[in-house]
C-alpha cells in the first residue's frame, strides 16, 4: 500500500516516529549513566531538554501563525484575542492561589500533549475510511495517554509537570487504579488484535500509523508508569513531543510550501535556513527562560533581582502567555477549513 507519510519515509521516521523508540533504547542501555547525568549535569539537561526542546517547540507555532503574512489580518479575533485571554485567565486563576494556577496550566498542557498524539494518528490515517478500525485506533491513542496520567494522579511520582503537588486534588478520589489497568490492558489487546486482523485481511500495513501508536504506548507507559525517575520522564516526554511538533511545523509550513506562498519566510527553506529556523526557536526559548529564571525561579542562574510579591500574580501569568497561547491556538490552527458548497 502507499504509505501516508507526511513528507517521506526517512524524514518522518527520524524526526516524528523514532524519538520514543530511540530514547527508550538509550534509557535501557545507559540507565546507570543517565542517573549520573541527572545528578552531575542537571543544568545541561535542563538547558537542552526544557529550554532547547520543550520551550523551543512552543515558539515553532509562530511559523504557522504570527510570522505568516496576512494570517493575523484574516483572523484578528483569534490571534490577538487568545494571548489576551491567556493572560486574563492566568491572572484569574492566580487569585485562587499559586497552586491552582499551575494545576490548571498542567492539565491544559496534558490535554495538549494527548491531542497531539491523536492529531498525528489522524494524519497518518487520513487515507483510511472512517470505519470501526479507525475508531479503535482513536480509542487506543487515548488509552495510551490517559491511563498513565490517571495512574500518576493516584500514585506518588518522583517528577512533576510544573510544580510539586499540582495533581494532589485527584488523590481525594477513591482508588481506581485496578479498574483502569484492566481497561488499559483490554484496549491494548483489542488494538493489537485488530491491527493483526486488518493486516492479514487486507495484506497491507499502515506503517507510520502503527509506529505512532506503538511509540505513544511505549513513551507514556515507560516514562510515567514503569520508571519513576525525573530525567527519564522528561527525556521521553519532551523529546517525543517537542521534536515531532517542530518537524511537522517545518515540513508543512516551510518545506512543502511554494516560494510564492512563503514570502518573507522563504529564507528558512534552504539548508542554511534550517539552522536559521532552529536558531530563531532557540533564541526565543532562551530569552523566555532567562526571564523566568531571573524574575521568578532563580534556580539555575540569578541576577539577584528581587520582584515584589504583589507583582507576581500579574507577572507569572504574563510569562506563561506564550505557553498557554500555544496550547489554546493549537486547537484551532490544525483544523481543515470547512468546504463551502
Amino acid at each position: 500500500m502507499k504509505q501516508p507519510w507526511i513528507h517521506n519515509a526517512k524524514t518522518d521516521w527520524w524526526l516524528i516516529l523514532s524519538p520514543p523508540f530511540l530514547i527508550l533504547l538509550i534509557i535501557f542501555l545507559f540507565q546507570k549513566q543517565i542517573q549520573e547525568l541527572e545528578s552531575s549535569y542537571s543544568f545541561y539537561t535542563w538547558l537542552f531538554l526544557i529550554v532547547f526542546v520543550d520551550v523551543a517547540h512552543v515558539y515553532s507555532t509562530l511559523f504557522k501563525t504570527y510570522l505568516v503574512k496576512g494570517r493575523v489580518q484574516k483572523r484578528k479575533l483569534l490571534y490577538l484575542g487568545i494571548p489576551m485571554l491567556s493572560w486574563l485567565l492566568g491572572i484569574t486563576l492566580f487569585q485562587f492561589g499559586n497552586l491552582t494556577f499551575w494545576s490548571v496550566l498542567a492539565l491544559v498542557a496534558v490535554f495538549h500533549f494527548i491531542r497531539q498524539q491523536y492529531g498525528f494518528m489522524r494524519i497518518y490515517a487520513r487515507f483510511e475510511p472512517g470505519n470501526w478500525s479507525k475508531r479503535i485506533d482513536e480509542v487506543a491513542v487515548y488509552a495510551a495517554t490517559i491511563y498513565p496520567m490517571l495512574y500518576w494522579f493516584k500514585t506518588p511520582r518522583a517528577f512533576t509537570w510544573f510544580v510539586s503537588n499540582e495533581f494532589d486534588w485527584f488523590k481525594r478520589l477513591p482508588d481506581y487504579t485496578g479498574l483502569i489497568t484492566v481497561l488499559y490492558v483490554g484496549i491494548l489487546t483489542i488494538w493489537i488484535s485488530k491491527t493483526v486482523f486488518v493486516a492479514v485481511k487486507n495484506r497491507k500495513l499502515n506503517i507510520p500509523k502503527i509506529s505512532l501508536i506503538t511509540g505513544t504506548y511505549l513513551s507514556w507507559y515507560f516514562g510515567i508508569v514503569y520508571f519513576n525517575d525525573d530525567l527519564i520522564f522528561t527525556f521521553l516526554n519532551v523529546i517525543s513531543h517537542g521534536i515531532p511538533y517542530i518537524a511537522l511545523i517545518y515540513i508543512r509550513e516551510i518545506k512543502q510550501k511554494d516560494d510564492e506562498q512563503l514570502n518573507r519566510l522563504l529564507i528558512f527553506k534552504s539548508v542554511t535556513g534550517i539552522f536559521l529556523f532552529a536558531g530563531v526557536l532557540l533564541a526565543f526559548a532562551f530569552f523566555e527562560e532567562l526571564l523566568w529564571e531571573t524574575l521568578v525561579w532563580n534556580e539555575h542562574f540569578s541576577l539577584n533581582f528581587t520582584i515584589s510579591e504583589n507583582i507576581l500574580p500579574f507577572l507569572i501569568p504574563l510569562l506563561a502567555v506564550p505557553q498557554l497561547t500555544h496550547y489554546l491556538l493549537d486547537g484551532f490552527i490544525w483544523r481543515k477549513p470547512k468546504k463551502v458548497n
